[in-house]
């Protein structure tokens, strides 16, 4: 029993983890974005950020898979990181076209819906099952 609940806590901190490296990234976005416009070297960061940022949510989609169990858990998860992945591929179509007036756009609602998931996976998880075994144990 122990095992399974060590093994719980894993894949929610990897998963936690995943999201939280994915908004960093899409946060690392925005700040090379306005470096593009005034630097020189403003492209580059921003294309590598972007190749991080493409990682970051195939990462979130790898942990959210690996964090769903098979007729035990909620398969939302992968549901959320399945369509962050499609909106950051449509960002790069959209970027790698050189469409700004919707590339700026789905950027920042990329962001916010990356924060989003932060707040729900660290809101959620093992303080409230925790808190519920320290009940079932009195």
């Amino acid at each position: 029993m122990t095992a399974r609940t060590t093994a719980d806590r894993r894949t929610r901190t990897f998963l936690r983890v995943s999201i939280a490296l994915q908004t960093l990234a899409v946060f690392f976005q925005a700040a090379t974005a306005g470096l593009l416009l005034s630097t020189s070297y403003g492209e580059t960061l921003h294309g590598v950020g972007a190749r991080v940022m493409y990682g970051a949510s195939m990462l979130y989609l790898l942990a959210a898979i690996l964090a769903w169990r098979p007729g035990g858990g909620s398969p939302r998860p992968i549901l959320y990181a399945s369509g962050f992945l499609a909106l950051a591929s449509v960002q790069v179509v959209l970027g790698v076209a050189h469409i700004p007036s919707f590339h700026v756009p789905l950027g920042v609602l990329m962001f916010g819906l990356s924060l989003l998931a932060l707040v729900r996976a660290t809101s959620k998880g093992p303080t409230a099952s925790g808190g519920a075994l320290r009940q079932r144990a009195r």
